[in-house]
């Protein structure tokens, strides 16, 4: 009986500790989702300035390159373009995708599908240039956060899981 009362208690303490982990991890992947899509954006910079490529097939090899969330994004805009405007495909997709971004960050990256395929080439240049600096400030922020609360999240997780297991004992 005690061994099955130590076993449940342990499997507490872990799960409390796992779930830390799982919030701390949170800051980290946010970190790397926005410079994913800052890597990607200079893809996109680059692809407009000396390619002729539709914005759609840009994307799906954008889509392509980059791994993750932010990949997908991209595929998934390429696959709404063939129904809807380039700026709504872009916007919807940013907004519906699952990702560790907030909804500040998402708001930064659905500015650029207010002028995407709707401008010419030095329009969606300076666009793009304008939302990578804006999610330069955004991965500063990141960074800090992520510093501040990751090792607090983790120690949280199990002070919560070791308090639970004494008040069980």
């Amino acid at each position: 009986m005690v061994f099955i009362k130590a076993f449940i208690l342990l499997l507490i303490f872990l799960a409390s500790l796992h779930g830390g982990k799982i919030i701390a991890k949170k800051y980290s992947n946010r970190v790397s989702e926005l410079k994913e899509m800052k890597n990607a954006l200079n893809m996109f910079l680059t692809k407009i300035k000396f390619t002729y490529e539709s914005v759609p097939e840009t994307f799906k090899e954008i889509g392509n390159n980059v791994n993750g969330n932010i990949g997908q994004i991209f595929r998934l805009a390429s696959e709404h373009m063939k129904e809807k405007s380039a700026g709504d495909a872009w916007e919807e997709v940013v907004e519906k995708t699952d990702t560790s971004l907030t909804a500040e960050d998402k708001e930064i990256i659905k500015k650029l599908g207010r002028l995407l395929g709707k401008t010419d080439i030095e329009g969606q240049i300076s666009e793009i240039k304008l939302v990578q600096d804006f999610l330069n400030t955004q991965i500063d922020v990141a960074e800090r956060e992520r510093q501040k609360n990751e090792k607090l999240y983790k120690t949280l997780g199990g002070v919560v899981g070791l308090a639970v297991v004494i008040i069980l004992i």
